[in-house]
């Protein structure tokens, strides 16, 4: 049943222009549907983190010259585990404006990992690394490139520290979301080559993907032809040995990019009540977790 406060809120749409503002907002014709779904209390409720313990948490630095600058990291063990402990490991991205700190921050991930082992998935890790706070994980013109710090430096540093990288995943949220997908994408031929590591899964909450270039948001590339050189669409080889994951909410910017590249791919994931939100990220991690660990041991 709909409250009192939520009928009085529904003034916000009927303001629009009666029947037909109402079929232009849910069409898109007219802006601010997602403004008004979150009015309504129509966009799903925030994730809360569990009320479980934290496991351990190992940070440190590195020297990058994929990134052309020292990078903070931290690799997150469940609940019950050691940093000792060979577990396979799941790289995790950060979103625009974040670091290697924001996945535990922002969104409980720590905890949410430790659910996800209580709730079944096979133990792993994950491992959070600074990929600059706009560089939409891509090479750069300035030479920045945070894909070689992640495939020639930091699943290195991982393997050192004695986890499992022959067989890992990538997770990341908006801008961290594109750059899961663009850099599973990217080096999966690589291992084909040069076998014994490998991305296996990719999930991607609210994946930050445009298909035209007028579209991107400022900074996000360099030129048209970073932009076509990034693009996702078209691009289903390299991720056809990938199990991939993509989630975003219906009241999200890239809510139609997200549903069409998940039908171009054939990826698991959907489109549920949310919107760009960190509430959201946290509502869908126990899925995209639970999905990544699944693939680690197969």
């Amino acid at each position: 049943m709909i409250s009192r406060r939520a009928l009085l809120r529904t003034g916000v749409v009927a303001g629009v222009a009666g029947t037909a503002g109402v079929v232009g907002l849910e069409t898109g014709v007219i802006p601010g549907r997602g403004r008004v779904h979150e009015a309504l209390g129509l966009t799903g409720p925030d994730g809360v983190v569990p009320d479980v313990p934290a496991g351990p948490v190992v940070s440190g630095t590195f020297s990058s010259l994929g990134r052309r600058t020292a990078v903070g990291y931290s690799i997150i063990y469940p609940d019950g585990h050691q940093p000792s402990d060979p577990l396979p490991v799941v790289l995790v991205l950060h979103g625009r404006g974040g670091d290697h700190t924001s996945a535990v921050r922002d969104l409980g991930i720590d905890r949410y990992l430790t659910a996800a082992v209580q709730a079944g998935s096979p133990p792993f890790a994950l491992a959070t690394v600074d990929g600059g706070p706009d560089s939409y994980w891509h090479r750069r013109v300035t030479d920045e490139d945070p894909g070689f710090m992640l495939d020639q430096e930091f699943l290195p540093l991982l393997a050192n520290r004695g986890l499992d990288t022959a067989r890992y995943g990538v997770l990341g949220w908006s801008m961290g979301g594109y750059g899961a997908l663009l850099f599973a994408a990217l080096h999966a031929w690589q291992r084909r080559v040069r076998p014994g590591t490998r991305a296996v899964a990719v999930g991607a909450l609210s994946p930050a993907i445009w298909r035209d270039y007028k579209d991107v948001a400022p900074g996000a590339f360099d030129s048209r032809e970073d932009f076509e050189a990034g693009q996702l669409f078209g691009r289903p080889v390299g991720l056809q040995d990938v199990a991939v994951r993509i989630d975003c909410g219906r009241d999200d910017p890239f809510a139609a990019a997200a549903a069409d590249l998940r039908t171009e791919l054939h990826a698991a994931g959907g489109q549920q009540a949310g919107g760009h939100t960190q509430g959201y990220w946290r509502r869908m991690l126990p899925a995209q977790l639970a999905f990544l660990g699944g693939r680690l041991r197969n």
